[in-house]
């Protein structure tokens, strides 16, 4: 099978090339938001999309331009990959998958991309990199890089300069070493818990931190802006949210390695975080109701990096030669894992779980987690899709529980 891994470094450039690093970024996010404003103009004149071929001849023109005569000092194929991104934002717009592409602010996001392979060195054995017009930099070299170099990232976080080198390799089919299958369920109290029992408790790094940035943003905002001081203020509370960004990445790598490495299968709730947390504040015309308790709901709930949890679980899991299924997440703490019956009734507080019809008693994300396994089980055995059969709020009647699963010897929802 082939892999695609990429293995991020951080750089030790000389002032030059910090210098030549900044302006490589403002010149790729200059191109970037000239793009997308022409495609706005293009739009209300009526005409048709811009397509990445046509955008790079007005490319041309923009760095031989006497107006922008200093784009010519930046390399070329990063600039025409900002144009691809654009085109990636609009496809991804078109297919629902993400927000109408917006202009780029500076400071924010720098990065730029060396899509040509033949144009990087790596010295892996001096820890230096070469890249057009950048030439030789040095890089903190934490481990290998395996495979063949596809392209370069060059990225700014928290006042530091970042490269992400991204390789092809071909490996062979992994087989699984654990054979054990785990159902998952995510939430704010326990971050993680599992169909057997066990659960991970929240990092909460946001929230343990969040006093520290409110303190320094406030001070931030006595400065006058864009002064020397309101830019050390805002640098010191940039270095706090990389810190807080950092310790979740970590957590989240460290328990995902844990969770593919021990589990041949793992089912996870195909969770919608963009509209779980979507801003409840409303209008002018149409005030949100409890806007302050939805505000804290949706910290919470960003703050425990679902979205990352799934995408790395994704690969890691494939890695492993398990398998990840993300299953509906409808009533799965609602649904006795006993008898099957679906109520709300059953859930009587946000942890306790008591079955109405035949009493069995658990946690709440205890029973989440096995419903979320067995309904893995489902559309692994039965081949059902999240879309088929029944409604996921309709109560299972006994002739579609046996005809489900007791056909291929599953026990419906069982522990």
């Amino acid at each position: 099978m082939q892999r695609l891994q990429a293995y991020k470094y951080e750089l030790m450039p000389d002032g030059e090339q910090k210098r030549d690093m900044r302006r490589f970024a403002g010149s790729c996010r200059f191109v970037y938001n000239k793009a997308l404003a022409q495609q706005k103009e293009n739009h209300e004149e009526g005409n048709k999309f811009i397509g990445y071929v046509a955008m790079a001849k007005h490319l041309t023109g923009w760095r031989n331009s006497l107006d922008t005569p200093w784009l010519k000092d930046a390399p070329c194929h990063p600039l025409q990959h900002a144009l691809k991104d654009l085109e990636t934002a609009y496809k991804n717009f078109f297919a629902k998958r993400a927000d109408f592409p917006r202009f780029k602010r500076k400071g924010s996001g720098d990065a730029f991309r060396y899509p040509d392979p033949k144009q990087i060195k790596l010295d892996q054995a001096n820890n230096r990199l070469f890249l057009p017009k950048l030439g030789w930099l040095r890089y903190r070299n934490s481990r290998d890089v395996l495979g063949e170099v596809r392209n370069v990232t060059v990225s700014q976080s928290g006042g530091k300069w970042f490269v992400s080198v991204q390789t092809k390799r071909e490996v062979e089919q992994p087989l699984p070493v654990a054979t054990s299958a785990i159902g998952i369920d995510v939430g704010i109290a326990r971050f993680a818990t599992m169909s057997d029992e066990t659960y991970i408790a929240p990092l909460n790094s946001f929230k343990k931190h969040q006093q520290r940035p409110a303190r320094y943003q406030r001070r931030m905002s006595r400065k006058v802006k864009f002064s020397n001081n309101w830019k050390k203020a805002k640098a010191r509370v940039q270095k706090i949210h990389t810190s807080i960004a950092n310790a979740r990445k970590d957590f989240l790598h460290k328990t995902t390695t844990t969770i593919s490495q021990n589990h041949a299968l793992v089912c996870i709730e195909d969770l919608q975080v963009r509209n779980m947390s979507r801003s409840s504040k409303g209008n002018s015309e149409q005030h949100g109701k409890m806007v302050k308790q939805k505000s804290g709901l949706n910290r919470a709930i960003l703050d425990q990096g679902w979205g990352e949890f799934r995408r790395q679980l994704d690969y890691k899991v494939s890695w492993n030669g398990g398998m990840l299924l993300a299953v509906p997440p409808h009533n799965t703490s609602r649904t006795c894992p006993c008898c099957g019956h679906v109520s709300k009734d059953n859930r009587q507080t946000q942890a306790k779980f008591l079955c109405v019809d035949c009493g069995y008693e658990n946690h709440a994300d205890v029973v989440g987690a096995i419903n979320v396994l067995e309904w893995g089980y489902r559309l692994l055995a039965c081949g059902e899709s999240a879309q088929s059969g029944r409604s996921m709020k309709q109560e299972p009647t006994e002739a579609t529980r046996k005809s489900s699963c007791g056909a291929v010897g599953i026990p419906f929802l069982s522990a």
